[in-house]
């Protein structure tokens, strides 16, 4: 099938993409192999996003989806496996298709990376979260428990410190720290830092009341009311590597109007190098690739 602007993936920033690129006249189609909404539809309240002092992540990811679908955007339930993006016309195969466009949008976000561990799953927005800016909030004057050994780890523990009774950042036996991160941890009295504690277990009973932990081979446990997971996320850059330009994590780089390097194709959201990872950035990137793509495509419908 032929569209005017594909846009590949249908969390915020693609339906945002979408729907600027519809209004502005163009036939669109957003390629979701999941669900409209992407990872929205896993975060439990959200308070952060303009507009909407407190909304669930399904029903936003809903309202999102039907302000796409009343404007005329088409939603194809397939997954991409494949990208032509050499030719004027950009072709993307699916499992269950192929479908091309004079412009393509890539909107596939980003995977966060998850510990495995025992309880992970069964207490995901019950106390396990992977977002300490969307999800602190919830946690003010309880005691929470952040886990990883990077910046963004440091970060989130400094940032819930403010918030919570007590925050226990467990790392990884050499934690390498900015000077500035490691004096905020020393001055801050309600960070415990745990350096090599390897987290094995999450324990409660409707919500997370425990995370179980093993240092210097022996089992401990901090009663916590929040799991922080902060081991970093992860583009899938199997679809595009090799065919836009990217940082060596996998980030696709673009400019300030969301070109990537390869000429009809743009990027916006959690994929976009430099992008922080939050819905309203997410949204505020769409719309810009959304009308770029749009313009991109009348230049080329008039100049055959």
């Amino acid at each position: 099938m032929n569209y005017d602007v594909l846009i590949i993936g249908g969390g915020p920033a693609g339906i945002t993409a979408a729907i600027y690129a519809k209004r502005a006249g163009r036939n669109v189609a957003v390629v979701e192999k999941y669900v409209p909404g992407g990872q929205l539809n896993m975060i439990g309240e959200i308070e952060n996003y303009t507009g909407f002092s407190k909304i669930e992540g399904a029903n936003l990811a809903y309202n999102m989806y039907q302000h796409a679908k009343n404007v005329g955007v088409t939603f194809i339930m397939d997954e991409a496996v494949e990208l032509d993006l050499a030719g004027g016309k950009k072709i993307v195969k699916g499992k269950k298709g192929e479908y091309s466009a004079l412009a393509i949008v890539l909107a596939q976000g980003c995977h966060t990376r998850e510990l495995g561990i025992e309880g992970e799953q069964q207490f995901k927005g019950r106390g396990v979260s992977y977002c300490a800016t969307c999800d602190g909030n919830f946690f003010k004057n309880k005691p929470v428990a952040v886990v990883g050994s990077g910046d963004s780890a440091v970060s989130e523990a400094i940032y819930l410190s403010s918030l919570c009774s007590h925050v226990y950042l467990l790392t990884k036996p050499v934690l390498k720290l900015h000077n500035y991160a490691e004096s905020e941890i020393e001055q801050n009295k309600n960070i415990t830092l745990l350096k090599g504690a390897l987290s094995s277990r999450i324990l409660g009973d409707e919500k997370v009341e425990k995370l179980v932990y093993i240092q210097n081979e022996e089992e401990k446990a901090v009663d916590v009311e929040g799991v922080f997971v902060a081991i970093g996320k992860r583009p899938d850059a199997s679809l595009y590597h090799g065919k836009v330009e990217t940082t060596t994590l996998g980030y696709v780089v673009a400019d300030e109007k969301m070109q990537t390097s390869a000429e009809g194709v743009f990027v916006c959201g959690d994929l976009r190098e430099g992008n922080i990872k939050q819905i309203a950035t997410a949204v505020g990137d769409g719309a810009v690739a959304g009308n770029e793509a749009s313009k991109y495509v009348l230049r080329k419908i008039y100049a055959k």
